[in-house]
């Protein structure tokens, strides 16, 4: 995997038009550091709609996999409680 371009938020705000024109035109995320930790991304549109595809296909997957499954699965009111009780 080759290596992201890092910058602060603080260089980023400085030019940040630059960052989203290298993401756009050159498909080149930037990670965003705060205090020295990765806390965010500028990605083009494309890639994120490519995540969010990708991640939709992934998900149905999984949920086609585990009906065709013939082992017990887990009842959708333990899901949505344990859901519920982490509070994401």
């Amino acid at each position: 995997m080759t290596q992201m371009p890092m910058e602060s938020i603080r260089d980023v705000r400085a030019h940040l038009a630059e960052v989203v024109e290298r993401a756009d035109r050159d498909d080149t995320p930037t990670v965003i550091t705060r205090r020295g930790r990765e806390v965010a991304a500028v990605v083009s549109i494309e890639v994120l709609r490519r995540y969010q595809e990708w991640e939709e296909r992934e998900i149905n997957r999984i949920i086609d996999e585990r009906m065709a499954s013939t082992a017990d699965g887990v009842p959708i009111e333990d899901v949505m409680r344990e859901t519920l009780a982490r509070g994401e």
